[in-house]
């Protein structure tokens, strides 16, 4: 008896046989099998997971498509299988009041790429949604609806490339953020040439305003190829602030680039914040447009507004802000020009503007009607949340005849809740009035350090609309040093601390001054019928040292050949009032001489003058008029001594040559005594 053997090419064809038959045997059962009876182990596992419950309520079936990986290898043979799922659900948290479910999709298709599987890749060529509705939303404590139950982590990572939608809406309600949208997705009728596919509206509220707003997208979004920017276009409303982009986003899976026409206008740029992130003054009414160029990066992503231009009120403003990521705080850098700035427009930065433009701009406290100091708070909690480095210049400014400003410097600097003027320079009646001012808001009130410089004054352009000051050729020239604390500028005046201190030498001003001053009532008439003359100053001296909001006169003197003024009395920057006492003294016979001391009272809004309350009163006024630039310079004398200068005032000058100082912000100035007249 022989034993049987098999040949090796037989035992290979057998192999095969048994394999192909196999693999028939499996893609017969794949193209057969009923995958709705998968649909309980499938909604049972992925609840489980979760933490929540999932189902497919449809029709769940599995269809096989030619491998789309374009490359010349036995991998273009492998099929994709393709899974379509209709009618899922998934429930909300049982806190939820957007509903029942988080997600209603009316039907979820997706493709696989196989091979991947073996490495524990998922990757999934293309995702397609029909009909979803979405609700996002968060309670008050922070917790949320699309944070799942905690697991550990997956060994699977997965990989969507492209993404189409069509016909859903999406909701997100967030008490935290005060949002509450909704915004509902289609498919347009046709692509556009720019690849527009889908159209959006959005409605609701956010902070209280009303949203709405509408726009388009491309039809597919494909999260990988980084060479076919995704089109955007927008146009939204946010209460009084309007948004409109229009542009492409590359490789929307990383964020990488963002480059956009972007719009912008509303009432203030504070408002902006909440949209933001980022801390901008209050202002007029303001439109820019400008190119946004922006790239997302782990730490946050840096954006540029680059060379936008537009309006702020009646100002023109161009520039480049770049906000850079960073840590503890990101920086916003820039640069701000203004070639013809209104200082109406520079109100709101102080609280400065009509009880109307606080309105309009939604941000503001009204004035009160007694009051002259700005009584706005500065919103010191939105300094610590970022840092800044801007420099803003002011060409030409358009001011109100009365007011002698030329133009404006400001460079601006914000780190860790510091702001910091450093310098504030204005041009001010042929000279220079620079100003350093530091506010510290890391504390509940602000501590501030303003100290003030004023350099080449002319006294004719001071008062440009007093027409018997046009003859004089003095100049003023200063510097003054405060310490304050509070959160508003009348409560920084209200409690100011330091020095002030004056000279005007060797000049010549009108005798119209002195005379409408109340010194000579009767030369006033004359004066005005026959003209005006010059006198000889042959010096001004004062000093004033401040004590929680008072200003107490230590020394005020103004010497001319024809008279000797003295001073004395006190300015109340806290109760906003005036009591002083002017002291003329002739040195000539007179027609008519005024031996009466002048009285000085009233409120700033209401000042009361003892003798010809209409010249003083101007005078007031012209304070006043200042104080909507700068209410802090307002009120300071213009002060400063030249040490080249001479004087028949030898010893005021000499005292005024002293530098004035100030105590640490909350910190009282020691007693002088006063001088006797």
């Amino acid at each position: 008896m022989t034993t049987p053997t098999f040949r090796p090419a037989r035992l290979l064809l057998w192999s095969i046989a048994a394999l192909t038959g196999l693999i028939a045997l499996c893609t017969a059962l794949l193209l057969t099998f009923d995958w709705n009876r998968a649909k309980p182990w499938l909604n049972e596992r992925v609840s489980e997971a979760i933490g929540r419950n999932f189902a497919i309520r449809g029709d769940l079936s599995l269809t096989w498509e030619k491998s789309q990986t374009g490359q010349d290898s036995w991998r273009r043979w492998v099929p994709w299988p393709r899974l379509s799922a209709n009618d899922i659900v998934l429930d909300n948290p049982d806190w939820a009041k957007t509903g029942p479910h988080m997600a209603e999709i009316g039907q979820l298709t997706f493709s696989l790429s196989p091979l991947p599987l073996l490495a524990h890749h998922i990757v999934l060529p293309s995702l397609e949604l029909n009909a979803p509705v979405i609700a996002l939303e968060r309670k008050p404590d922070g917790a949320n609806n699309w944070t799942f139950k905690s697991s550990e982590p997956s060994a699977w990572q997965l990989e969507l490339q492209k993404l189409v939608l069509a016909k859903g809406t999406v909701r997100l309600l967030d008490p935290v953020s005060k949002i509450d949208i909704k915004a509902d997705i289609d498919s347009l009728p046709a692509i556009s040439a720019e690849g527009y596919g889908i159209g959006w509206k959005v409605g609701g509220t956010f902070n209280q305003a009303a949203v709405s707003g509408e726009g388009k997208a491309g039809a597919v979004l494909s999260l990988q190829n980084s060479s076919k920017p995704y089109p955007l276009q927008a146009s939204v409303h946010v209460g009084k602030t309007a948004i409109a982009i229009q542009g492409t986003l590359t490789k929307p899976s990383d964020l990488a680039a963002l480059d956009l026409r972007l719009k912008l206008s509303g009432a203030s740029m504070s408002n902006l914040y909440p949209l933001t992130g980022i801390v901008l003054p209050a202002t007029p009414p303001f439109a820019t447009e400008g190119r946004l160029i922006g790239k997302i990066s782990r730490a946050g992503g840096d954006w540029t507004y680059d060379k936008f231009s537009g309006h702020v009120g009646s100002s023109d403003l161009s520039g480049t802000f770049e906000y850079i990521a960073r840590k503890p705080r990101p920086l916003l850098k820039g640069t701000l020009l203004s070639n013809q700035l209104r200082l109406q427009d520079l109100a709101p930065l102080i609280g400065a503007d009509s009880n109307a433009s606080k309105a309009n701009r939604g941000d503001g406290v009204a004035q009160p009607g007694n009051k002259v100091l700005p009584v706005e708070q500065f919103d010191t909690a939105r300094w610590g949340s970022i840092d800044a480095d801007v420099k803003f210049t002011g060409r030409k400014i358009i001011r109100d005849k009365e007011l002698p400003i030329q133009d404006l410097v400001a460079d601006l600097h914000l780190k860790d809740s510091v702001l910091s003027l450093t310098p504030l320079n204005f041009g001010v009646a042929g000279g220079n009035l620079i100003s350093t001012i530091k506010l510290d808001g890391g504390n509940k009130l602000i501590k501030a350090e303003m100290k003030v410089s004023a350099r080449h004054l002319k006294i004719k352009q001071l008062f440009p609309t007093l027409e018997s000051a046009q003859a004089s050729l003095g100049e003023i020239n200063g510097d003054a040093s405060l310490s304050a604390v509070g959160n508003s500028v009348a409560s920084l005046l209200g409690s100011a601390n330091g020095e002030l201190k004056t000279v005007i030498n060797q000049g010549s001003i009108s005798k119209f001054v002195l005379e409408a001053a109340g010194l000579n009532i009767g030369n006033i008439v004359i004066t005005k019928l026959f003209g005006d003359k010059q006198v000889k100053l042959n010096c001004l001296a004062s000093d004033f040292a401040v004590t929680n909001g008072v200003m107490d006169t230590r020394t005020f003197v103004m010497d001319t050949d024809d008279a000797v003024i003295n001073v004395d009395g006190q300015i109340n920057l806290a109760q906003e009032s005036l009591a002083l006492i002017i002291h003329p003294k002739s040195k000539g016979l007179r027609i008519f001489t005024l031996r009466t001391p002048i009285h000085v009272t009233g409120s700033f809004k209401n000042p009361d003058v003892g003798v010809d309350k209409g010249v003083l009163a101007l005078k007031a006024g012209g304070a006043v008029a200042l104080a909507v630039l700068a209410p802090v310079t307002a009120v300071l004398p213009l002060i400063n001594i030249s040490p080249d200068q001479q004087s028949d005032c030898a010893g005021l000058l000499a005292e005024a040559r002293q530098k004035p100082v100030a105590p640490p912000a909350g910190k009282t100035m020691p007693q002088k005594k006063a001088k006797a007249h």
